[in-house]
């Protein structure tokens, strides 16, 4: 084979992943009441804009997901075909041109040449001190003193067109599938389109969708012939560090908030509902959680799983497994030290649940705890969390910067967005300052974790109980309150023996 595929267990895990939200959204398919309620998820538009961002983010980790081990040209005697030490991706595969392309050192976002200067030899044999040119960046350029902008400009517009063109294809087809839905005409349903007059905001959606394909077409124009984002230190393309980022900062808020959440939701509900000696207890076990300072707990964890991953070599033959097992065992550390917080929020939502009165009547039936736990507790903390699971997702790609930062996050052989951030706090110190390599990690972290956080606030305000009665409420109670004076009956006629004479 001209590979070996390769399994990492934070691979495995994000399988296992997709094949529970599979099941999930089957078992929600084939229950209209909780269909009827992530369709209202749909309706918010700046709800599915974030949901575009989101999938964006989430293909780019997906295939940062699939590992093999590419073969080597030379075989070994007996023909058996020897492969790589070096695990690749298919995202690796797709970028390779930014993978393979190492400059010396610094250089500018879109630049030709490098970024401090060196000492070069001219043809004549003297040496003088010069802004070197690049040796991939740029390098088609034969005068880029006066081609670069020029040059620049154009493919930019060229990769905007294209974007602009598959953005065109999209909506074409979009509109096709619902006119032949609806039963309509190409024309009415393209009007009704671009004024969003349709349940679900296409028109929010396909501008999210426009903005992403020409940034998306433009930067893959340019990226064949320059370093988009500039290079770092050793000369590797800031713009596939970037790229690279993006799974751990999934698995990160994933598996770790996966991890979370048994705890959150046993303990919690479990404190709230049964109170007494149980609230006691598990109150004491994350008031004391909570007492120790997270960043040395989790410091001494990943330190001592270091210690055991450097005395057993013998356990992971790649350089990728490694750095993988130290990932996971930095989830498992987050997860267990991260949950008391919801634990505290669903403790309080169940002791005001528990006194309402169905949950009174259904004691009073004898209905099992289990089943009321399950019927009647569970589905009313459900948006409480949702939201907290979202908004945690964002606090943990932030604490993976912050611990990488100080040097006890993620394996340095592997890209995330904390290393980048690592990375670039001696190159801000430095003369003439770096900075694109922050600023690129800045923007991929803002725009991953506010249209997380987008999203978040469209499935609370869909699937919160409370919101729903109210503006079921307000839609009852409108009719009464607007409905005109002339639209009630005529009063009956007087009878002729009852009027005055």
């Amino acid at each position: 084979m001209p590979f070996s595929p390769i399994i990492l267990w934070t691979d495995a895990l994000i399988y296992v992943f997709l094949g529970v939200v599979i099941l999930l959204i089957n078992a929600i398919r084939r229950r209209p009441h909780l269909l009827a309620s992530w369709k209202r998820v749909g309706h918010s538009a700046s709800g599915m804009s974030a949901l575009t961002i989101l999938l964006f983010f989430l293909c780019i980790g997906l295939l940062d997901t699939v590992h093999f081990r590419p073969a080597l040209e030379h075989q070994n005697k007996p023909g058996e075909t020897i492969y790589s030490v070096e695990v690749l991706s298919l995202l690796d595969i797709l970028v390779t041109p930014l993978r393979t392309q190492v400059e010396k050192t610094y250089s500018a976002p879109l630049a030709t040449h490098l970024y401090a200067k060196e000492t070069v030899e001219q043809a004549d044999g003297r040496q003088v001190r010069d802004f070197a040119r690049l040796q991939y960046g740029g390098a088609h350029l034969q005068h880029p003193d006066s081609e670069h902008i020029p040059d620049i400009t154009q493919r930019a517009l060229t990769g905007a067109l294209q974007g602009l063109s598959v953005w065109l294809l999209l909506t074409m087809g979009l509109v096709l599938v619902l006119s032949q839905r609806n039963k309509q005409s190409f024309t009415i349903t393209l009007s009704t389109l671009c004024r969003g007059s349709t349940e679900i905001p296409w028109n929010a959606i396909l501008l999210t969708l426009l903005v992403m394909l020409l940034l998306i077409g433009s930067t893959a124009a340019l990226a064949t012939h320059y370093h988009v984002l500039g290079t770092d230190k050793v000369g590797q393309d800031v713009l596939y560090q970037s790229l690279k980022s993006i799974r751990v900062a999934l698995i990160i808020g994933t598996l770790t908030s996966l991890i979370m959440l048994p705890f959150a939701l046993l303990l919690g509900i479990m404190a709230g509902y049964f109170q007494g000696w149980i609230d006691d207890v598990i109150q004491y076990i994350y008031t004391t959680l909570n007492s120790i300072p997270s960043v040395l707990l989790i410091a001494a964890a990943v330190l001592m799983m270091q210690v055991y991953i450097e005395t057993h070599p013998e356990l992971f033959e790649t350089v990728a497994a490694r750095a993988d097992i130290r990932l996971l065992f930095l989830c498992i550390i987050l997860g267990m030290t991260s949950w008391t917080g919801l634990c505290r929020l669903l403790r309080g939502e169940t002791l005001k649940l528990r006194e309402l009165e169905y949950i009174q009547a259904a004691h009073a039936f004898g209905i099992s705890h289990w089943r009321i736990i399950t019927r009647h507790i569970l589905p009313n903390v459900m948006h409480i969390v949702l939201i907290a699971t979202v908004m945690d997702f964002s606090g943990l790609v932030l604490a993976e910067a912050v611990l990488s930062y100080v040097g006890v996050g993620v394996d340095p052989s592997m890209n995330s967005f904390g290393t980048m951030i690592n990375a670039a706090r001696m190159e801000m110190a430095r003369e003439p300052m770096v900075w694109w390599a922050l600023l690129a990690a800045f923007a991929f972290m803002l725009a991953l974790v506010l249209s997380a956080n987008l999203f978040a606030d469209a499935v609370q305000n869909a699937l919160d109980p409370r919101a729903l009665t109210i503006q079921r409420n307000r839609l009852l109670q409108w009719p009464r309150k607007n409905k005109p004076q002339a639209d009630k009956p005529p009063m009956p006629p007087t009878p002729e023996s009852s009027r005055p004479t």
